[in-house]
Parts: C-alpha cells; sequence; structure tokens
C-alpha cells in the first residue's frame, strides 16, 4: 500500500476520532505504540513485529493527517539516499557509541 493511500483509508476510517482526540494524544499513542514495537523486535515474534510496526505507521499516518502533512512528501528527504551527505550507502561518520 502507497503512503498517500494509507493516509486516505486512515483518514476515512478515523479521521473523526482521530480529529476529537488530538495532535497531543496522538503523540501519546504514537510514543507508546513504539514503545511495544521496541518491545516486539527484542523479544516478539516475526508476527507481533509486523503488527507493532503496523500499529506505527498508522499512528504516524494519523498525526500526518491532523497536522494537514503528507507523508510522501515527508519521506522525500530520504529519495536520493542519506539526507546529509546524498549517498547510498551513507558516507557520513557514524556517531561515537555511548558505550551502554
Amino acid at each position: 500500500m502507497e503512503l498517500a493511500r494509507l493516509q486516505e483509508l486512515l483518514a476515512l476510517t478515523y479521521g473523526e476520532r482521530d480529529a476529537a482526540r488530538g495532535r497531543a494524544a496522538t503523540v501519546a499513542w504514537l510514543a507508546e505504540e513504539l514503545g511495544e514495537l521496541a518491545q516486539a523486535v527484542r523479544k516478539g515474534t516475526r508476527q507481533q513485529q509486523l503488527h507493532e510496526l503496523g500499529d506505527v505507521l498508522a499512528w504516524l499516518a494519523s498525526l500526518a493527517n491532523q497536522m494537514g502533512l503528507s507523508l510522501d512528501e515527508a519521506v522525500q528527504r530520504y529519495a536520493a539516499g542519506c539526507p546529509t551527505c546524498a549517498h547510498t550507502p551513507c558516507r557520513c561518520e557514524p556517531a561515537p557509541s555511548s558505550g551502554t
């Protein structure tokens, strides 16, 4: 499914509910789903990982809709590869490890 279609479908399915919830609550739900994704990546099955990844995408699309922004437009900054060095693969120096 294309990102624009995802946004359209979620707007049709949940748009009124999302608007009533508001941006702040949507960000909180997105953060919670991201935490669930992190747990699934560490300890979950492939099916659990797919489930949580889908939830994160859905909440991100909901937030974009509430803000009047396009995920397709947002992702364009990566269209030429790394947005910093413009290479694929990235040639930027990696950040130092925190050691934790």
